[in-house]
């Protein structure tokens, strides 16, 4: 996938399919998520067929797509991509940030073509787990609502917690944009007025872990994620810190995705040497088993 940041540099997206949602469409090229495309439209910096686009546009494969005056070319990606990171607090899910915060982006591997997609995102003051790859359409098809894929956090509550508010975030809350819910709650221990929990979500709406808890007269005190589905965070990837995954996991990754599998991207010797010296010594590409881990630490064991 190829994707160049100069005027009249050519961007690869997809082939698309007769009348598409443009913002559906531009998401899938790996320019952004679909939210970010619509305000773009808004900004009037998408065009089709030399005219500026609007919301509730649909295109087919003939559309001539440009963005800030750049033709999207439509040739679909044939390889992919896939890293995991381990995002610290302190740190923006955007590729630029106005306030000039550090983005989650700026530790990654360069590539020489394509781009990096955040499979999902993390507020700023949310540590943990993030999947990055150079696939569009994989990233927009997890991201998906229907896609229904499991998110698992590890969170450090502040506040009397009883079963009552447990069993009421278990069978739904009704929050400002609509019902949440937890699908599991589990005890994970504590002293004091500070205990944490792991809870599993199936959703990706804004702040919707800190939410709930809050909904319940409660304050959240710290939150990790430690699980995308079925890719756990390794205990050797420390804050700040990226590794490859395996190809048994990117496999797993466009198995959640209902997508076939493409042809994997090998990292260069370069960016694996980057890697090991991250973890100071020589270790294999693939990411670590899953791995149970101290409350503040890292994963438990999936049930």
């Amino acid at each position: 996938m190829k994707d160049k940041s100069k005027a009249g540099d050519t961007v690869v997206a997809p082939v698309t399919k007769a009348g598409e949602k443009l913002q559906k469409v531009l998401a899938r090229a790996g320019i952004g998520s679909r939210r970010e495309m619509e305000r773009w439209i808004e900004e009037g910096r998408i065009a089709v067929d030399g005219k500026a686009a609007t919301l509730g546009d649909r295109v087919d494969a003939r559309a001539r797509i440009t963005v800030d005056g750049r033709l999207l070319d439509p040739a679909p990606a044939v390889e992919t991509r896939c890293i995991l990171y381990h995002k610290p607090t302190g740190e923006v899910c955007s590729r630029k940030d106005p306030e000039g915060r550090r983005t989650v982006f700026e530790r990654l591997p360069k590539l020489k073509s394509g781009r990096w997609i955040s499979i999902g995102r993390l507020d700023f003051n949310t540590s943990g787990l993030l999947l990055f790859t150079t696939d569009g359409e994989l990233a927009n098809a997890l991201m998906h609502p229907s896609s229904n894929i499991e998110r698992e956090y590890m969170v450090r509550v502040m506040g009397k917690v009883d079963m009552d508010m447990l069993h009421r975030m278990v069978e739904g809350v009704m929050l400002e944009d609509g019902v949440a819910r937890f699908t599991d709650i589990t005890d994970a221990g504590g002293e004091g007025i500070n205990h944490w929990f792991y809870v599993v979500i199936m959703e990706g709406r804004n702040r919707e872990v800190r939410r709930l808890w809050e909904s319940q007269g409660l304050t959240v005190s710290r939150l990790k994620r430690v699980r995308y589905g079925e890719v756990f965070i390794p205990s050797r990837v420390k804050q700040g810190q990226w590794a490859e995954m395996d190809p048994a996991e990117i496999k797993g990754l466009y198995r959640m995705a209902n997508l076939p599998m493409k042809e994997l991207r090998r990292s260069t010797v370069k960016e694996r040497e980057v890697m090991e010296r991250q973890f100071g010594k020589r270790q294999g590409r693939g990411v670590a088993k899953k791995s149970t881990g101290n409350p503040g630490g890292g994963a438990r064991k999936k049930k």
